[in-house]
């Protein structure tokens, strides 16, 4: 059988077009022709929309592309809001040599001037060369791993702190599993925190202060709910650098590292929901999950 690249489709922007009211609505198929590409729909909705049973989906249809005769890579179409999720699930699981190359637009299918075309083409070249889960859009190639949207409109949106990828996981679904993320900020209690211990979380990531702070009220937080039994992972609101738990005073991240929570050093809040989910799966001991993130 021939080689070809497997193109998957899941909706999102570069599969959307502008009704009479100039509202994006994915729309069924992509309208895609290359010459050694094989397309299939999996699904079409916009990437704010997805859950964990559908990063599930994606992962099983890339899964089996990559047992396809002749398969020489994959190319996954996606929504901009939530590809660095998807992106990151799959290369979690990734341990296979050809590469998965995730990609999309910032622009509708029937747009004057559409970015769409230009990624699909960089994404399919990258699949029949490259190795690894990347990301191909507006001229950049990015590992998934470490990739944040740094701007809600330009077309060359992404970002990475490109970072190593650890051993991949034997995959287990992520459906049913709960992982809520809080955002904290200036003068933020533990209301949040407790409400997703009650609502059953079995994990916690929180978008903090700075390198990784907060304040003694939600370090308490953080405790009970570890003392629950809840994985607590501690991300940071600024796009790129470390985090470190070295402030002390009741609420800096040295006090939340001895709460018991566990610090990402350098995946934000997004990924790091992600992975910890796939973690959980795992059934992952509380020392698995710290050293996965160190």
């Amino acid at each position: 059988m021939s080689e070809h690249v497997a193109l998957l489709t899941t909706g999102g922007t570069i599969a959307s077009s502008r009704d009479e009211h100039g509202v994006s609505r994915p729309v069924a198929g992509a309208g895609i022709d290359l010459e050694g590409v094989r397309v299939r729909e999996v699904m079409s909705k916009d990437s704010s929309a997805l859950d964990f049973w559908d990063l599930d989906t994606i992962r099983t249809a890339v899964a089996g592309a990559l047992t396809e005769d002749g398969c020489v890579g994959v190319v996954v179409l996606h929504g901009t809001d939530t590809m660095e999720e998807s992106a990151l699930y799959v290369d979690l699981f990734h341990d296979d040599e050809r590469p998965v190359v995730f990609t999309g637009a910032q622009r509708t299918a029937d747009h004057p001037d559409p970015d769409g075309p230009g990624n699909i083409a960089a994404a399919v070249a990258a699949a029949q060369s490259e190795r690894g889960v990347l990301i191909a859009f507006g001229g950049r190639l990015l590992p998934a791993r470490g990739a944040i949207k740094m701007h809600t409109t330009e077309l060359d949106a992404f970002r990475s702190a490109a970072l190593l990828r650890p051993k991949p996981l034997q995959w287990k679904p992520v459906a049913g599993i709960r992982v809520d993320v809080v955002a904290l900020y200036p003068g933020a209690d533990g209301v949040q925190i407790d409400a997703c211990v009650d609502a059953g979380a079995s994990g916690i990531v929180l978008e903090a202060l700075g390198s990784g702070n907060t304040n003694a009220r939600v370090v308490r937080a953080v405790k009970h709910a570890v003392d629950a039994g809840v994985h607590v992972v501690v991300t940071t609101r600024v796009p790129f650098g470390e985090t470190s738990p070295t402030y002390g005073g009741g609420g800096g991240g040295h006090d939340l590292l001895n709460a018991g929570a566990v610090f990402s050093r350098e995946l934000r809040a997004g990924q790091a929901r992600i992975q910890l989910a796939a973690l959980i799966a795992s059934e992952a001991s509380a020392m698995v999950v710290h050293n996965s993130f160190s």
